[in-house]
This record gives structure tokens, sequence and C-alpha cells, in this order.
């Protein structure tokens, strides 16, 4: 929710998992020569983008070489905008067509400066679907690091695409990928006085977009379940902020729960028994946990304060929050059950919307200081608080399901960008790209991985 909200207040039906059939490819190889392997640590700050050379896959028949173009394609711009890629143009390639049968021709690849290579092969299967198979290559080890092959519907091509994608990033840097995930976000049109706003998923990288509400109720700050197939959100339905659930396969709204208040700032618990919110009620916001199985309420918090924005640990076992209980809004952290609760924000400026990194490791958050907003991490202590991101406005950050990368949403002071657009930034603060959507954008949420 934006905090002056707070303050005044698929994939295309693809949610049937198709039929995956991985096999790992084998070829003979030559003993290849002693050599370190090609690696990229990024824990290590700022990296150079590793050249890769990813080849057209090839293709057994006509009908299936646009398809094979478009795979290698998917997996190229993927590896790219992690920003740790280099795609090597096309243009340059020496060795055109590489067999699946055969190591590639080391030396071709040397000497345009490829250091890993990417091919593969589209086949039309009798049954309709089509086998996808891929192969990776460290060119100056000369072995090949990963292979896999895919069976599915004709029509799971693109998540094939970013599953082998994130099959490459992980053999590569040694972390989980992120592209065979979704986005859900609150999709935005309309005069700024009267603003239409209904939620849109799509996948990561824009794809397969589609509204899953028609705009007649203002909607915020929508959030997915570890499962992917669930939503909670807020909506201005009747006029009232209420939480909601979505069903993702279905389309099915549920009203969660009748409160005597307004509930808002909703947030699934790791393992989706359960959503914490929060309510306002005689004028005080607390922190609430709803038992989604018994629909039993508890309450977290007990302060004349505001208390809003809660975010779970990923183990459950803490919660973050922000509050304006000594005196400004500051990020907190307490105890599953309410307990422990502790400042941990001691920086200048006013903190808001912290949400818990998957990995554990970091706090990101919004942060307001002298007329400009900032995108930051900090450790669960507090400790290492830096800045990734500032404008006019930046807002609501998400984090990728491997803990590298945060998307939140970007506002500028007029001109062509004073439209919400939605940004992502990895922890070094360099790789920024903006995510192209139909209309403007805001509230992110990122999935976890589909897989």
């Amino acid at each position: 929710m934006r905090l002056n909200d707070v303050r005044n207040a698929l994939k295309r039906g693809l949610v049937a998992v198709v039929a995956v059939v991985a096999t790992v490819a084998a070829v003979a190889l030559q003993p290849a020569p002693a050599a370190a392997e090609v690696r990229i640590d990024i824990t290590r700050g700022k990296v150079e983008p590793l050249p890769i050379a990813v080849v057209p896959f090839n293709a057994d028949s006509p009908q299936a070489a646009q398809l094979a173009r478009d795979i290698s394609g998917v997996i190229a711009a993927d590896l790219e905008r992690s920003g740790l890629f280099a795609p090597i143009d096309q243009a340059a390639f020496i060795q055109r067509d590489v067999p699946m049968n055969a190591p590639p021709r080391f030396m071709d690849w040397r000497s345009i400066a490829a250091q890993a290579l990417v091919h593969g092969a589209v086949q039309p299967q009798p049954d309709g679907r089509v086998r996808i198979a891929y192969r990776l290559w460290d060119i100056f080890a000369e072995n090949q690091m990963a292979g896999q092959a895919y069976t599915t519907q004709a029509d799971n091509w693109r998540r094939i695409a970013h599953i082998i994608a994130d099959d490459i990033y992980e053999r590569i840097t040694g972390e989980q990928g992120y592209f065979d995930t979704r986005i859900v976000y609150v999709a935005e049109s309309g005069p700024a006085v009267d603003r239409t706003k209904r939620l849109a998923i799509m996948d990561q990288d824009g794809a397969n977009h589609r509204y899953l509400t028609d705009g007649s109720s203002l909607v915020l700050t929508p959030r997915f379940s570890p499962t992917s197939q669930e939503i909670t959100f807020m909506s201005y339905s009747n006029g009232v902020p209420r939480v909601f659930l979505y069903n993702i396969d279905t389309g099915r709204q549920e009203l969660l729960g009748e409160f005597p208040g307004m509930t808002f700032a909703p947030r699934f618990s790791p393992d989706g028994n359960k959503v914490i919110l929060s309510m306002a009620r005689d004028g005080n916001s607390e922190i609430y946990e709803m038992d989604l199985r018994t629909r039993r309420i508890t309450r977290l918090t007990n302060h004349p304060a505001i208390d809003t924005s809660p975010s779970y640990s990923p183990d459950g076992q803490q919660i973050t929050f922000n509050s304006d209980r000594g005196g400004a809004q500051q990020i907190y952290v307490m105890d599953a059950d309410g307990g422990n609760v502790r400042r941990i924000s001691f920086g200048d400026g006013r903190y808001a919307t912290p949400v818990w990194s998957p990995r554990g490791d970091l706090i990101a958050f919004t942060k307001m200081k002298s007329g400009q907003f900032y995108i930051g991490v900090m450790r669960p202590d507090g400790s290492g608080e830096r800045m990734l991101a500032t404008d006019y406005l930046v807002e609501g950050p998400t984090w990728a399901p491997n803990g590298r990368v945060l998307m939140f949403f970007r506002q500028s002071r007029g001109g062509p960008n004073a439209a919400p657009k939605l940004v992502t930034v990895d922890l070094t603060g360099q790789n920024e790209r903006l995510v192209v959507t139909p209309q403007d954008a805001s509230d992110p949420a990122w999935s976890p991985l589909l897989q």
C-alpha cells in the first residue's frame, strides 16, 4: 500500500502445470584440458557481465524453426536482463550450426571471446507436444556444464525457456535463478484525481500479461501465496477497505473475514496457512494474524501508534513492520507471537514498507528523507544500511525468490516519467531495469519460483 493510502485510509491460464520430463543429455566427450571452471561470483559486488553465446536452437522441421528461434531469444533476454551475462551478437558467430550429438568447435568460440555457449534443439512429438533440449558448455575448459531435455505442450515453450535460463544462471553463479516467476501488480489508468486501479499479472519479463480484476473497485498491495496460486490484496469494494483472497486458477474472490474496522497491508505466512494484516479500529492501527484453516484471529501488537506493513521472516519465526511508536515511522522486528519488539532502523528520515528477503539475510524498505524517497536494505539487526535507488517517489520493494534482485515502483517529478512504473535493481544498485507494462504500474509483488 502506498504510504499516503495507509495514512489516509501466469501465465495466460497456464496454472495447471504441464507434464515436464527432464533427462540429462549424454554425449561422449573428449578429454578436456585442465582449466578453471567458468564462474560468476555475485557476492562480491559489481561484476563484469560474462560473455555468453546463445545459438538459435536447431529445429528438425520448418514449423518448429520459429519456435526454436523464440526459445533461444527468451533465454538470451533473461540472462542479459540479470546484468550478469552479455549475450554475444549472433553476427559474430563463426560456427552457426552446433549439433546436439557432438562438442562445439571450441576454437571458433574462443576467437570471439565467448566464455560459455548455449545451444539446443526443438523436436515436435507425434502427440502434439514438443521436446526442447539444451546444452551449456564451458568454452575454455572445453566441457559440458549442464544439459537437459524437457517435453511439454507446445504453448508452454516460453516457460521452458525461463526454466532453461534458470538452469544456466544457477550453474554459472551457484545461486538459484528467478526467471520462471510471475509478477502481480496494480495497473493504473485515468486522471490523477480518479485513478482506476486493477490487479494484473504477467511473467517476470512482461509476457503473458492479463488483468485479474475489472477496475470497478480500487485495489492495493497484492501479495502471492507460497504456492503462487492465490493472491491476497486490499480492495475498496463497496467503499470499505477490506482484505480479499483471489484464486488465480478459478478467478474466485473471497472476503477475508468481517472485521469492524478497515483491514489492509496483507501478506501470507511462509507456509501459506496464515495471513498477517493491519486493522484500524477507533483511530488505531494494529497488526493481526488470521489462521486460514480455522479463521481464528490473533492480535499481535497493542500500542496507540500506527503499526502496519508486516512481513514474516522466511522461517516464520519473526515479523518486521513499521510503526511511529517512537515518534516517526521506523522499522521494528518482533517474534511471531508479538513479543520481544525491538527497533532496528536508526538513520535519518522515515522508514516504511519493510519486507524480509527470501534468504533471510536482509530487509528491504522504503525511506523518506528531505523530500526524496529511497529503496534500501539493511540486515535484520539494523546494521549495514545502504540505498539502492532514489527518486521523487520510489516505493513498494518486493524480492525475487533468490533474494538477489528487487522490484519496486518509481515516479519522477513531471515529464514523461511522472506516471508510476515498475523497476528492478540488483543488490549492487547498478543494474536498474524498467519493466514494461501496458499501463501505469505500482505495488508489485514477485512470486516464488513456479517449478
